[in-house]
């Protein structure tokens, strides 16, 4: 599943970039999620498996805290790129006159910086929620199978549920594919 998360989202970050019909802000914004969801399942995933394979369970202090930053920043940068998604596509349905002018390529980065700044930020308010929550209504099983949905299956299934029922995305993977394969040897 890791891999299918790693390879699907890096999949959708390739066709993206190698097809100039896709450099629209909707896309922009569909790539920066899928760089997101590869970054969010790396922070946890790689541990898990190894604590699966050794039979281990421990993890030092300054792993720990290190990885729960990083959890939580990718957690929520998911978050807010959703919300710029949705803004974007509002802006498309609503307003598709003044479209083209409001989501320029500035005002783009200028969402995505903003939503990196506004989760490095909110970072510290949701570590101390997360410390400071009642250990007497922990579930450890259940805390287990909602921790594999949501850093596993969920950024597996976003390339699918995003991205590969989209029929331009499809086209710019067929012509990835067919650049890649037409590259070869040159016989004589």
């Amino acid at each position: 599943m890791y891999l299918i998360t790693v390879f699907g989202n890096l999949l959708i970050i390739l066709a993206i970039i190698s097809d100039s019909h896709l450099h629209t802000p909707m896309y922009f914004f569909l790539s920066n999620l899928s760089f997101v969801d590869i970054c969010f399942t790396s922070t946890t995933v790689p541990k898990m498996l190894l604590n699966i394979q050794t039979h281990s369970k421990v993890i030092s202090y300054e792993g720990c805290i290190t990885q729960i930053h990083f959890f939580l920043l990718f957690v929520g940068l998911d978050d807010f790129l959703l919300t710029i998604m949705a803004y974007d596509r509002f802006m498309a349905i609503c307003h598709p006159l003044h479209y083209t002018v409001i989501m320029n390529s500035w005002h783009c980065g200028l969402l995505v910086l903003v939503s990196w700044i506004i989760v490095v930020s909110l970072f510290y308010c949701t570590s101390l929620g997360v410390y400071l929550s009642s250990a007497a209504t922990h579930n450890p099983l259940s805390s287990a199978i909602a921790s594999v949905m949501y850093t596993v299956v969920t950024p597996m299934l976003n390339p699918f549920i995003y991205s590969l029922r989209n029929k331009d995305i499809k086209t710019a993977l067929k012509r990835f594919f067919g650049r890649q394969t037409t590259k070869g040897p040159i016989m004589p």
